[in-house]
């Protein structure tokens, strides 16, 4: 069924904003499409919004009826330097829940600092694309449940993955891991980017924690990235996770943008 929402549009026409499926939304003005609204449901059932509109005045006509459809929370995430938009969702109510720091990352163990870094004692590298299937998603299940179960996944990185419910690990071979004699302990994600690789996840089991493994994985994946040429990546680090930030400041990264998640209760 098909939603409409009219109002006054910018130009002396009226604007109407009709619902096209569960989750868009078209505005119309003068037989013209001037704008789109899209809601998603991330993995762990937040519903997150986009808007897409050249003027202010039908943004804020769509997120009108966006919101008078959808049941909140909704969240949404836009470049802080990007002044125009998130004036816009404040607008309509949403503020500021979290913020993530974008960096950019050096390979170069000249730059790092790592080439000297070994494993700690009983720890080797398995290489992305050799690591056990099973164990590797055993592995990522019980990380994802010690961070939902302390943090919450909403803390992590923004990422929107395309999977089958129930399904994390979709390209089991973008992952290297870490082996602590028989067990698989921590992991690390990178996608191969055409422009710049990015370093999706690097995690370890709480268990293992201070030991030295998150920085050996980091040391690997970079170390790979500079022998195929690549001089640096891009990771993204939400700013309460003091651990991360610390690594990948100690290794020389820097800060080169910063996205804000925005929510509306």
């Amino acid at each position: 069924m098909n939603f409409v929402h009219s109002a006054p549009g910018t130009d002396n026409h009226p604007v109407v904003v009709t619902r096209v499926s569960d989750t868009q939304w078209h505005a119309v003005e003068d037989d013209l499409t001037v704008g789109r609204g899209v809601a998603s449901r991330r993995p762990g059932g937040r519903l997150f919004v986009s808007i897409d509109a050249w003027h202010g005045a039908v943004f804020d006509r769509i997120a009108d009826a966006m919101q008078a459809d959808l049941p909140t929370p909704l969240y949404t995430v836009v470049d802080e330097a990007d002044h125009d938009s998130r004036s816009a969702w404040e607008r309509a109510g949403f503020a500021t829940a979290r913020r993530e720091w974008g960096y950019l990352v050096p390979t170069d163990p000249q730059i790092t600092g790592l080439g000297s870094v070994r494993p700690p004692s009983g720890v080797t590298i398995v290489p992305a694309g050799e690591a056990e299937e099973g164990p590797l998603r055993a592995l990522d299940r019980l990380i994802r449940g010690e961070i939902e179960a302390t943090v919450g996944w909403r803390t992590m990185p923004a990422e929107v993955l395309p999977h089958p419910a129930g399904t994390t690990v979709v390209d089991p071979s973008k992952y290297a891991v870490a082996r602590h004699v028989d067990e698989y302990v921590g992991l690390v994600r990178v996608a191969p980017l055409t422009r710049q690789p990015r370093i999706g996840l690097i995690a370890v089991r709480s268990d293992r924690h201070r030991r030295g493994i998150a920085r050996t994985l980091l040391t690997h994946a970079l170390g790979s990235l500079h022998r195929s040429g690549t001089a640096s990546a891009w990771a993204e680090v939400n700013e309460s996770n003091a651990a991360a930030t610390a690594l990948f400041e100690s290794i020389g990264a820097r800060r080169a943008a910063s996205t804000l998640e925005l929510v509306r209760h």
